[in-house]
């Protein structure tokens, strides 16, 4: 997220998360979403900031960006030129009307230029408090300026997405992860394999804030940092077990595949939710005919579905591997 360097770090308490011992605070710390930046300085630049709507999957930089460009414009009056609301405060319509409107009606006695508001997580704020939002981002633009942050852009009205700007910060490069993620290592004098290394950015998928969680948590329980530790300290099935997994549902007898797979999940603690995560990437590559890929990827995503709403594990292995069974059924019958 941030080229590391001119980051100062000596006056940091050491007891911070990562996260944000390591977090940017300036746009030129940036190295992702360059185009973002480039046009937002510009704006900057030109004095025109405009409302602005920051979306995409969590870690990529949203927050980080928006609390960049506010120190930026206001430098050392950063703090009191700025609102930050998170999805851990009250934002239902009463808020909306008293303290947003509050702060975006008033202006500074000795401080001059717009205010900030930060609605960071604004996808979890009620329909009633968006279309209260409406009025108050019109009646005082003179006064203000809005930056609203969601991971999914679907759950923002449309009429709160017309009247800003978009953009979307898409996860980031594995390049860009490794970046930074080597000068971290550097700094904590971090004992790391390539492996490890390899390990830790897949299982992040272009999320830096996860990519740090992983590395902070597997440094305080192991000396050095390999494959298998990082999978062990985030209890995430390993490669290997999920070969293992496929191969028996492939090939063995139901009761034998049955009594092998809960032999796995018992002995490593695994949730089935991440077994079938990883089966479902890994039989992607199954060399399968149509109809029998269709059958696997609808019964993967129906078992999947019964998982989130509470359905038994036990009963939605049984299913994973009636349908690995019934998927080489239609296989084989596709060939004669």
């Amino acid at each position: 997220m941030n080229k590391g360097k001119g980051v100062d770090n000596t006056a940091t308490n050491e007891n911070l998360p990562w996260v944000e011992k390591y977090r940017p605070t300036s746009l030129d710390q940036l190295i992702s979403h360059e185009k973002i930046i480039e046009t937002i300085n510009k704006f900057i630049e030109q004095n025109r900031l405009p409302h602005l709507l920051f979306y995409g999957p969590p870690g990529t930089g949203k927050t980080t960006a928006i609390l960049a460009i506010a120190r930026k414009l206001y430098k050392e009056r950063y703090k009191s030129m700025i609102l930050e609301l998170n999805a851990s405060d009250d934002r239902g319509i009463d808020v909306v009307r008293d303290q947003i409107k509050s702060f975006a009606s008033t202006r500074t006695i000795f401080s001059s230029g717009m205010k900030l508001i930060i609605l960071d997580e604004a996808d979890a704020m009620t329909n009633p408090a968006q279309a209260s939002l409406r009025r108050i981002i019109e009646k005082y633009t003179k006064n203000v300026r809005f930056c609203i942050i969601c991971n999914y852009v679907s759950k923002i009205i449309p009429a709160l997405q017309s009247r800003c700007t978009r953009f979307r910060f898409s996860p980031l490069k594995t390049e860009q992860i490794e970046k930074r993620l080597n000068y971290i290592i550097e700094c904590e004098n971090v004992n790391i394999t390539e492996k490890g290394k390899t390990a830790l950015m897949k299982l992040a998928n272009g999320d830096m804030r996860k990519t740090l969680n992983i590395l902070q948590s597997t440094v305080a329980a192991f000396d050095t940092i390999t494959e298998e530790s990082i999978y062990t300290c985030v209890g995430h099935p390993h490669k290997e077990d999920i070969n293992t997994i496929i191969e028996s549902m492939m090939s063995e007898d139901y009761s034998v595949s049955y009594k092998k797979i809960m032999s796995i999940i018992k002995e490593k603690g695994y949730a089935l939710q991440d077994i079938l995560s990883e089966v479902s990437k890994l039989s992607s590559q199954l060399d399968l005919p149509p109809e029998a890929r269709i059958y696997l990827t609808e019964s993967l995503a129906e078992i999947e579905y019964n998982i989130s709403i509470g359905c038994t594990e036990q009963l939605q292995l049984g299913c994973l591997i009636s349908t690995f069974k019934m998927t080489l059924e239609l296989s084989l019958n596709s060939k004669k």
